[in-house]
């Protein structure tokens, strides 16, 4: 009788254990509940307040979101963004963003979207220039986008060149690197073309052309010309006029 009892003793200690084990053991690292959305990356930076509003009134938050979540369940090639903070725009000449149109402002956020994902090891082997999410008459803007040995990348619009060196996320499908300079597409603020030179005017009908005419009060100047001869010939017919008279 006593052996049943310790057997059934036992029995229950062992039943009271293995949970207890199984409590303890490391499990499977979490994964992520969902794909990631990238206003909310921003706002968790906490210095790109300027860039999501601007994404929000262009409705590319939104719309990229859309697109990280078909890119998620797809396992498609993600997304990277690269976010200027707010010291960035503070640093345009005022009223940059004004002189944008609606169109311009929703490719100039579409110019910091690269419609692939890249790690800073993956720009090591990207090819120049690198596209972006924004396009226009001449085709997509791009950047030239290269690596350094110090583990940073120079990104490069034609018209302002900054440093990356901090990643807000990096895990596929999005990439969001933080840069200190808003990139201003060539195609939007490059250098105009100069305008053109100004035509010559034509000559008018007998060879005259408003360059060669004579300025406004012409008409007191001292006569030249055919006007000079008959002026000529009258002080002469007067002359013999009074000659007869005396004879």
């Amino acid at each position: 009788m006593a052996r049943r009892i310790a057997v059934v003793a036992a029995a229950f200690l062992a039943l009271a254990v293995v949970p207890a084990a199984l409590a303890q053991a490391p499990g499977p690292a979490a994964t992520p509940s969902g794909p990631p959305n990238v206003t909310a990356i921003l706002e968790k930076g906490g210095q790109y307040t300027t860039f999501i509003r601007l994404m929000k009134e262009t409705q590319q938050d939104t719309q990229l979101n859309s697109q990280l979540n078909s890119s998620y369940a797809s396992n498609g090639g993600g997304y990277t963004v690269f976010a200027p903070t707010d010291n960035a725009f503070n640093n345009l000449k005022p009223g940059t963003l004004n002189s944008l149109t609606q169109q311009q402002q929703v490719a100039l956020v579409q110019g910091h979207v690269l419609p692939q994902f890249y790690s800073m090891d993956s720009f090591q082997t990207a090819s120049n220039p690198v596209r972006t999410q924004a396009s226009g008459r001449d085709g997509p803007y791009t950047l030239n986008i290269t690596a350094t040995t110090n583990n940073q990348l120079n990104v490069s619009t034609g018209v302002v060149e900054v440093t990356v060196n901090n990643a807000l996320s990096a895990v596929k499908p999005l990439a969001v690197y933080s840069v200190d300079k808003v990139l201003l597409p060539f195609e939007l603020f490059g250098a105009k073309a100069p305008a053109a030179a100004p035509t010559a005017s034509k000559p008018k009908k007998g060879g005259s052309s408003d360059a060669a005419s004579g300025p406004a009060g012409a008409d007191d100047a001292a006569p030249t010309g055919a006007a000079s001869a008959r002026a000529v010939g009258w002080s002469v017919a007067g002359l013999a006029a009074v000659l007869g008279y005396l004879l």
